[in-house]
């Protein structure tokens, strides 16, 4: 196997991982010898972790609110009674919002986004550092969104919450850079997730499409090569970085 994409006796822990980018990572790290915790507040988790164990994969499955610190600590303490450390960190888990203007947003809203969007992110990392303070080492990757490296029309209380991503991830990186930990986060553009199919239809769609350079929506695939990429073992000297993977939005 490529040592770039090696993962052999890694031990990941994936929130948000019943769909979407947490699903498709955690098949692909199975897939390069990863020992996976994995969890999401949909039940549906447990048949990802059914699946990926029949390839032979070490996999456990995890009922996790990341809203609730007590659940993403329970997480960790699971990967660390199995498998005994912690090498990687994905803090997936999110949801968006109704778009609405900014003027329109109300409270329950932005509480909503804040305590899955924010809090989990910073729930997550709080318990991964612990582990890898302990080990010596460790990767931390958060899931951002291009809504968190500008404005996002329509969409102010989500850009709000994927902003403070970037802040935790920036501030992570500087305080435990010298701990050898690191800590990222990817920043998609629009990609075919339940999250962007379950808010906007085909018509939908084809306008925000319109958005992109490449004119298209990302592939969940496509993200998550990357995500692979900032994960890697031998990517060594990268951290603090927030990508956007956009189609070339950002160029624009």
């Amino acid at each position: 196997m490529d040592p770039l994409l090696d993962f052999t006796g890694k031990v990941a822990v994936i929130t948000g991982a019943a769909q979407g980018f947490g699903k498709l990572l955690a098949e692909e790290l199975a897939m390069r010898g990863a020992k996976l915790v994995i969890s999401d507040i949909n039940g549906g988790v447990q048949q990802v972790a059914d699946d990926i164990a029949s390839k032979g994969t070490d996999v456990i499955a995890l009922t996790c609110d990341v809203s609730k610190n007590g659940d993403c600590k329970a997480m960790v303490d699971k990967a660390i009674e199995t498998f005994g450390r912690v090498d990687i960190g994905v803090n997936n888990a999110g949801v968006a919002h109704e778009f609405m203007p900014l003027h329109e947003i109300d409270e329950s809203v932005m509480d909503s986004q804040f305590a899955i969007n924010v809090k989990g992110v910073q729930f997550g990392m709080r318990h991964q550092i612990k582990q890898m303070l302990t080990q010596g080492e460790g990767i931390i990757l958060n899931v951002s969104s291009m809504a968190g490296l500008g404005g996002a029309a329509r969409g102010s209380a989500y850009a709000m919450a994927k902003h403070a991503v970037i802040g935790l991830t920036k501030t992570g990186a500087v305080e435990y850079a010298r701990s050898n930990i690191r800590i990222n986060a990817i920043c998609p553009f629009f990609t075919l997730t339940p999250m962007v199919t379950d808010f906007a239809d085909e018509t939908m769609q084809g306008k925000m499409s319109k958005g992109a350079p490449m004119g298209r929506l990302g592939e969940p695939k496509e993200i998550v090569a990357m995500m692979l990429m900032m994960l890697s073992p031998a990517n060594t000297y990268m951290t603090g970085q927030c990508i956007a993977i956009d189609g070339g939005v950002s160029a624009a």
